[in-house]
């Protein structure tokens, strides 16, 4: 016992030693640099110290080799703790003597008079020094010589691997392997693999590590798992285990510093170390209340050296395999050494999902199985290894099902941990475990940076706004945390990635999802839930369109909180405001199912927290009545203003905007109905009061004039449709502009009414002005759009151009159904128009197919006495006149009458 304590003294000192002394030498150096010569005394000493700290520095190597005996050992402990003397008491004379640079000049003065009464003691610390010097030099060298004896009797052991792992035969390449070969080509090279936990770092360094045996026989290939200290020091173990170091297997032995001696010695040959899961920079740089005044004294010195057992000797080269960008910098020191991993791309994904499935599957089942992976290997592997376990009752399709349900079912399956021999068994297998563990790890190091990942984890997966974070995530939204310290935290474990120009970031589907199910194990997603729907409803607007740039760029984050519905009655409130917002937003895009959806989903919160009557619930109620209406239901949609109107009479009287919006809207149904009359009486209504209270030029105002304008159209009331519809247009292009989405819809109408009334030419061009503009605005596929195409070639048959109105017929035909529905008014129009151009060609067959199909469209979705019906059945009746077929088309055009 007394001599394992002598020397764990001895190798104490050492280490203090050479720490103080080369601060001693630092200081020494500064006064030499900034103030100019220093006494002839103190350079003596000065070109002293670096030789004793080597001596030093030899003493503790043979030590740790083993080289040195105990009584050698014990022997040495009184010089080194004499060198220790030596050295604080020059330290105390450097304080008394030699001036700093802070120190006035009649200090300095001073100073230099008093520093030759200390030139006889400074020439004996220096004289003592060089006699400690001889004896470390001398038994060092000697340990040296009975190590090379001892190594000389030893036969070499022949190079091998120390890897843990089987080499796996389903490895899919990718150029991640050629990229590691060529920056380990040069000398001490340091590359790292950084990415996600299951991106697949370890197994390309395991794949790497069996292709440098085989270029490389003679390449000694080392395995160190680096996730604590003490795995650390076994892989070091095991390689001086496996190289027959002396000593190795002595309990005393120092063996971070045996092994580290051992590799810096070219004599010994060529090795490539690989240092997996290097995550926590602390295992390689523990602070410092670790190393003091504790029993763990000495392991806490190891765990200190870590980094310093790193070679950087040029016969060798290291691979690193780290989840933190910032880690591997601190080990590699090169941002150019860090090779970045990514999820594979889909042709990898399903190479490997292949080569780890037996059997056939279906490839439409297996691309989309990879990419609701986030084409992640680990959990690709998993996947694979479910189905191969369950078979034949696990297949692809099935598992991919599994996998769409709801959140439970699919957090399920991606935690399941089925064991894989070719990973670590300390890890877990499960791609939501994983991650956790980078989870846990952050918020333990920066918990403000696991708040920005919480709230983020909500957004849709990409294009986050940088404008929507800062300030917005911490507790208390105290905004003095420091967001680029937060992110860079995300961004170096790569759980967030930026844009090129770093103002929007994006996440993996998965990772999303994982961070999700962590907190609702924390206890916080509701929370998060609530402040993130909060902060929506404060930044979403409404669907005007001077807004749409914003909602088109927040509109997928908006989508996203239908899935983050809160319980609180606030929050509730908050989320029934972005739903509302949104849906506008949709319905005035086209995208009606999506605002049906939110629509409905906001109303029934509405009601739930505010009541049936309350303003708000009744704006829900006319907004999705619109949308109803713009599905063609127009039953359904009557139903919701009839409902709109009668509330908002009752509780904010008949006078009241939104009274006024609801008498608008259902005008605009009765309209879409053929319930004429009625339609009239409501826009007359509409507008009366609207020029009254907002004026004649307001923008609610001309809505109710173009409103009645569309109505007196459809009763054949031309001229005053014509009119109505001139003085809306010419007040929007002054007030909104001649490309304002309401403007184009006003030129569209105008359009409509002068070919009612054979105007084609001016219709023509109003129908092309309108198309042109709406193209711009909306797109090629807006429902406005591919109203403009129908109607521009409506006009074009009338004018016998009938080759290119069938163009754009057929244009307005296959959008309309791609867009709507193939039983959408708007639909049938087309189908209706197309009919009777292709009647004009004399091409009837097809022609009376289409006519078919238009009457039995209107019928089912507008009824039998609909003036839609009516007319597509006189047309159907024209065209079989057309063919002879005359007791249908008489039969047809009776209807009709």
């Amino acid at each position: 016992m007394a001599e394992a304590l002598a020397v764990v003294g001895i190798v104490a000192n050492i280490i203090q030693l050479v720490d103080f002394g080369s601060r001693v030498l630092k200081r020494l150096e500064e006064y030499q640099s900034k103030l100019g010569e220093i006494p002839e005394v103190f350079r003596h000493i000065k070109a002293e110290l670096p030789v004793l700290l080597d001596a030093l520095r030899q003493t503790k190597a043979a030590i740790d080799a083993g080289c040195m005996q105990d009584e050698t050992k014990k022997a040495l402990l009184p010089a080194v703790e004499g060198c220790g003397v030596q050295i604080k008491s020059l330290d105390d004379v450097i304080v008394k003597a030699l001036p700093v640079s802070g120190d006035s000049w009649a200090r300095r003065g001073r100073k230099a008079l008093g520093s030759l009464r200390y030139d006889a003691k400074v020439e004996k610390i220096t004289a003592v020094v060089r006699g400690y010097i001889q004896t470390l030099t001398y038994h060092a060298a000697a340990s040296s010589t009975l190590r090379r004896s001892a190594d000389r009797a030893l036969p070499r052991p022949t190079p091998s691997s120390t890897v843990p792992f089987r080499r796996d035969p389903h490895f899919v390449d990718r150029e991640i392997l050629a990229e590691i070969d060529c920056k380990s080509q040069q000398s001490a090279s340091r590359v790292a693999l950084v990415g996600l936990g299951g991106v697949g770092k370890s197994q390309l360094a395991v794949e790497y590590s069996y292709r440098v045996r085989e270029k490389s026989p003679a390449t000694w290939v080392f395995w160190v798992h680096a996730s604590s200290i003490a795995r650390f020091e076994e892989g070091y173990r095991k390689i001086a285990e496996r190289a027959k170091l002396p000593g190795w297997d002595r309990p005393d032995v120092d063996i971070l510093r045996l092994v580290y001696s051992w590799l810096c010695d070219e004599a010994n040959g060529r090795w490539v170390m690989i240092i997996d899961n290097a995550d926590d920079l602390e295992v390689f740089t523990c602070p410092s209340d670790r190393r003091k005044g504790s029993k763990d004294d000495v392991s806490s010195n190891a765990a200190a050296a870590l980094l310093e057992s790193l070679p950087q000797s040029p016969n060798g080269s290291m691979l690193i395999t780290s989840r933190s960008r910032d880690v591997a910098f601190r080990l590699t020191g090169s941002y150019a050494d860090i090779i970045r991993v990514h999820p594979m791309d889909q042709s990898n994904a399903l190479t490997l999902l292949r080569n780890k499935l037996e059997g056939s599957f279906e490839q439409n089942d297996a691309v989309a199985l990879v990419e609701a992976l986030d084409y992640m290997p680990l959990a690709i592997t998993q996947a694979a290894a479910y189905i191969s376990q369950r078979t034949p009752r696990a297949t692809v399709s099935r598992y991919l099902q599994n996998l769409r349900k709801d959140d439970r079912d699919r957090a399920k399956l991606l935690d399941i941990d089925i064991r894989d021999s070719r990973r670590d068994g300390t890890a877990s297998n499960s791609i939501i475990a994983t991650w956790q563990i980078s989870f846990k790890h952050i918020r333990r190091e920066r918990p403000s940076a696991t708040q920005l990942l919480s709230l983020m984890s909500l957004f849709d997966r990409r294009g986050i706004p940088e404008s929507l974070l800062g300030g917005r995530y911490q507790e208390d939204n105290d905004a003095s945390s420091d967001f680029e310290g937060d992110l860079n935290t995300l961004t170096s474990f790569s759980l967030v990635a930026t844009d090129v120009e770093g103002h929007q970031f994006e996440m993996h589907q998965l990772v999303q999802f994982s961070t999700r199910k962590w907190l609702e194990l924390q206890g916080e997603l509701e929370g998060w839930r609530e402040k993130y729907v909060t902060l929506m409803d404060d930044s979403y607007p409404v669907g005007w369109h001077e807004n749409w740039k914003a909602c088109q760029t927040l509109f997928p984050h908006a989508q996203a909180a239908v899935a983050c519905r809160p319980t609180d009655g606030g929050a509730l409130e908050a989320w029934a405001s972005v739903l509302f917002k949104a849906a506008w937003y949709a319905s005035e895009m086209g995208s009606y199912h999506a605002a049906k959806e939110m629509g409905q989903s906001a109303l029934e919160a509405r009601e739930a927290t505010l009541g049936g009557e309350h303003p708000d619930t009744l704006a829900s109620v006319n907004s999705l009545g619109l949308v109803l209406s713009r599905q063609g239901k127009y039953e359904e949609a009557d139903a919701m203003h009839r409902r709109a109107l009668e509330g908002s009479e009752k509780v904010l009287g008949s006078e009241h905007p939104d009274t006024l919006a609801s008498v608008n809207s259902l005008g605009l149904v009765l309209s879409r109905q053929g319930k004429y009359e009625e339609a009239e009486a409501m826009h007359r209504r509409a507008l009366e009061t609207k020029e009254k209270m907002l004026g004649p030029e307001h923008p609610n105002t001309l809505a109710s004039v173009s409103n009645l304008g569309l109505v007196l159209r459809g009763q054949g009331k031309y001229e005053e449709a014509e009119a109505m519809h001139r003085r809306v247009l010419e007040t929007k292009e002054k007030v909104l502009g001649p490309e304002h989405p309401n403007t184009l819809v006003s030129v569209n109408n105008l359009g409509l009414v002068l070919e009612r009334q054979g105007k084609y030419e001016e219709a023509e061009a109003m129908q092309r002005q309108a198309l042109e503009g709406t193209e711009k605005v909306l797109g090629p596929e807006h429902p406005n759009t591919l109203v403009s195409v129908n109607n521009l070639g409506s006009v074009l048959e009338r004018q016998g151009k009938y080759e290119e109105a069938e163009k754009m017929q057929r244009r307005a035909l296959e959008g309309s159904e791609k867009v709507l529905g193939p039983e959408h008014p708007d639909t049938l129009i087309s189908v209706n128009n197309l009919g009777l151009v292709l009647s004009r060609q004399g091409k009837y067959e097809e022609a009376e197919a289409m006519q078919r199909r238009a009457l039995e469209g209107y019928e089912k979705v507008l009824g039998p006495e609909h003036p839609s019906t009516l007319a597509s059945a006189n047309n159907l009746g024209s065209v079989l006149e057309k063919q002879g077929k005359y007791e249908e088309a008489e039969k047809m055009n009776r209807r009709a009458l």
